[in-house]
């Protein structure tokens, strides 16, 4: 779990167009627009050194990668609330009797409006106290770190790569308040285009996940296990090689394909199915009944599209399994000793050649957040599928983080449950 996160969380870091840039493009656009001029390190971008900064500090980019990642995780405190004041401006602090501007800077707070004298020596930070009172900063929950001439030309490197020089800084204090939050204490973030919380935004998707995952679930175990068991028994016959070429026609077929042909054929051609959404635009307005068949209209073609390849792999897995348990040895006894054919395939076969199959019952677990990207995508419908889609597209690396944390996480309790679930049905496994 931790691999994969920190995995992907390192790749969209450094992916091109992310927040940052996007944010970089429409300075530089609104710049151009209204005919600024820019100099120096943010000529490209249109944007100070300060709002260069504080874009950093927006999107996490102003930390090593293992350390944003320990905030996202919810392990590092974020910084919050952050203010900084250069040393060697104007100044009211007064030391033996003369301003000494290069060893006390004043920090306004942000969304606080008090003053901070923030007092240092070489490069630590003596005293912080509050102008008017004179009380020390860490009495109501504020932190203070000093920010060298070295540290800013650091940053300022980190941020532009091709720089050969950077500019003269001044030490700065840096005041913040400090918050743990993360994926550790339920908190995914926000998500940088509709500015709505992850955890909402993904648990208003998973009903459409859920319907779909059942509905497909229940209707490929119904359908493939006896389909597996009567290609077993007809093998090399009619009803065998006839279902082979239909299931692997099907497997063949990409489902979002055959939804676009569905939708032009019997959606816009024939007027048969409706052609995007899960509901009608007057589903409020209609009673119970009209509201179960209306749902059920819309379900018929995505449904079709879900089901089109999920077919082969079960029903041949059925297949080979029990014909493998049939030629077994222990059949074979089994009928010499009188045994019927029928308690034969039932009672001693069968049983064992569910245990393959019960490797994939975990997996079912991933139908809270199932559904694929595509199918949604041609059908319109508001799944978790498209909520992934869509925020790859819009590079909005928080929702990215958390409809993946979710998918790999429920992925991964899947194959803890048919570790069990194997256990259960086969003797011969145990925990031990």
């Amino acid at each position: 779990m931790i691999g994969i996160t920190l995995l992907v969380f390192t790749i969209t870091r450094f992916v091109p167009g992310g927040p940052m840039d996007r944010m970089l493009q429409q300075a530089q656009a609104a710049a151009e627009k209204g005919g600024g001029k820019t100099t120096g390190s943010n000529a490209q971008s249109g944007l100070s050194d300060e709002q260069l900064e504080e874009l950093e500090e927006q999107f996490g980019l102003d930390k090593p990668t293992l350390a944003a990642y320990g905030q996202w995780l919810g392990i590092v405190p974020r910084e919050i609330r952050i203010s900084k004041k250069e040393f060697g401006g104007a100044t009211d602090e007064m030391i033996g009797g003369q301003p000494d501007a290069e060893t006390v800077a004043q920090v306004v707070l942000s969304g606080d409006g008090r003053v901070v004298n923030v007092k240092r020596d070489g490069d630590k930070v003596v005293s912080a106290t509050f102008a008017e009172t004179g009380k020390p900063l860490s009495s109501e929950n504020w932190q203070v770190r000093l920010e060298t001439e070295q540290d800013r030309k650091d940053r300022y490197l980190r941020r532009n790569t091709k720089a050969k020089e950077t500019p003269g800084y001044a030490p700065r204090a840096v005041v913040y308040q400090s918050r743990v939050s993360g994926l550790l204490q339920g908190d995914l973030g926000r998500s940088l285009i509709y500015q709505d919380r992850v955890v909402d935004m993904m648990f208003a998707r998973m009903p459409v996940a859920l319907y779909f995952g059942l509905l497909s679930s229940v209707i490929i175990y119904v359908v493939c296990i006896p389909l597996g068991i009567l290609k077993a028994l007809k093998h090399r016959t009619f009803i065998d090689s006839a279902s082979s070429v239909l299931i692997f026609i099907g497997y063949s077929i990409p489902g979002f394909a055959l939804g676009a042909i569905l939708l032009v054929h019997l959606g816009a051609r024939a007027n048969l199915f409706p052609l995007f959404g899960l509901t009608s635009a007057d589903f409020g307005e209609m009673n119970r009944w009209d509201q179960v068949k209306d749902i059920a209209h819309h379900t018929v073609l995505p449904l079709i599209c879900y089901l089109v390849s999920g077919f082969a792999m079960l029903t041949m897995l059925t297949k080979n399994t029990l014909m493998d348990n049939l030629a077994a040895d222990y059949v074979r006894t089994a009928v010499a000793k009188g045994a019927g054919f029928r308690r034969a395939v039932f009672k001693h076969a069968f049983r064992n050649s569910m245990i393959p199959i019960a490797t994939s019952l975990g997996g079912l677990t991933s139908i809270f957040v199932g559904g694929s990207m595509l199918i949604e995508r041609v059908f319109d419908i508001q799944g978790f599928g498209l909520l992934q889609y869509q925020s790859i597209i819009e590079r909005d690396m928080p929702v990215i983080m958390g409809t993946l944390t979710v998918s790999a996480f429920l992925l991964l309790l899947g194959n803890i449950i048919s570790d069990f679930l194997v256990a259960m049905v086969d003797p011969r496994i145990k925990f031990d």
